[in-house]
């Protein structure tokens, strides 16, 4: 069972609602060793001196900030607990927000809010408030010996914690070359409007999270199950859409063209692409038939010559 991450209140006013951290997200990516290529044995990482290359045990190791290019001050355990906050038993809520003020940057990493024992009321009472007026809480938190900005938002019968990142984490859009201005000055015409308005509303479709998934982890995994077959052999894998997917990349100059030819084959959503590869397949053995077929042809022809 998931043990919590942190338990404390969730306080909003005078209210306070016993809570505890969950984890909201599960990591799937798959972990790799690093060995040595000559006997396949792992690799150790060594804590070591730059000058003396001596390795250096963990009790003597101690954090500096690097002011200027080879010179540290150290920084002590001390001076980090004096500057992290006192309180480390409560989400405390600042202030309540419209959902969609808050940009889509700024969100991190999300928590479960897990309500105590006999604190449903005031758990229900917040989420069943902030989905009617469309509001989430701004809060901070401590977790260890850190703060965090966070965002409590209801989503379902739950109170989920975003983590939020703070303004000087981000990168501000002007800093790079962006086009800005009207769609008039790149010549976009309203023909060019309209059938792009036309392709995304034939592609729109509900949201649905479990119709996307993570190809790329699937196919890794079909690999290293091949590796463990083969006790270890290469074992060459042949990227079927390779040669699609390098069609594909052109230099488009013809938007009108583009727009139209999307139109035309009707595209959908990744998802629903996914559900028509059975008739593709289908064609492509009668294809391969053809195939075989057409050099019998020719034999019979020169035979009759």
């Amino acid at each position: 069972m998931a043990r919590p991450i942190w338990t404390g209140t969730l306080s909003f006013g005078l209210l306070n609602v016993p809570v505890s951290l969950m984890s909201g997200e599960r990591k799937v990516d798959i972990s790799f060793r690093m060995l040595d290529s000559r006997d396949k044995k792992p690799i150790r990482f060594e804590r070591v001196n730059a000058d003396t290359g001596e390795e250096v045990p963990w009790k003597d190791i101690v954090k500096a900030f690097e002011y200027d290019k080879g010179s540290y001050v150290v920084v002590e355990k001390e001076d980090i607990a004096s500057a992290a906050p006192q309180t480390h038993e409560s989400v405390d809520v600042e202030a309540f927000v419209d959902r969609d003020a808050i940009g889509l940057r700024f969100f991190e990493k999300p928590y479960i809010l897990v309500p105590g024992k006999k604190a449903e009321k005031g758990y229900v009472l917040l989420r069943d408030t902030l989905e009617r007026t469309g509001k989430v809480g701004v809060a901070r938190v401590v977790i260890r010996t850190r703060e965090y900005l966070c965002a409590v938002v209801p989503e379902g019968d739950a109170l989920v914690l975003m983590m939020l990142r703070y303004p000087q984490e981000l990168v501000d859009p002007e800093e790079y070359k962006l086009p800005g201005g009207k769609a008039s000055d790149y010549r976009i015409t309203a023909k060019e409007r309209e059938m792009a308005e036309t392709l995304i509303g034939s592609m729109s479709a509900t949201w649905k999270p479990d119709d996307y998934q993570d190809e790329f982890r699937k196919r890794l995994e079909a690999i290293i199950k091949k590796r463990i077959k083969a006790r270890g052999a290469t074992t060459k894998i042949v990227d079927e859409e390779a040669a699609e997917r390098e069609d594909t990349a052109t230099n488009v100059v013809d938007f009108m063209a583009l727009l139209q030819q999307s139109l035309d084959s009707k595209k959908r959503t990744p998802a629903k692409k996914a559900a028509k590869k059975a008739p593709a397949r289908k064609t492509a053995k009668k294809a391969a038939k053809s195939a075989k077929k057409a050099p019998a042809k020719r034999a019979r022809k020169a035979a009759s010559r």
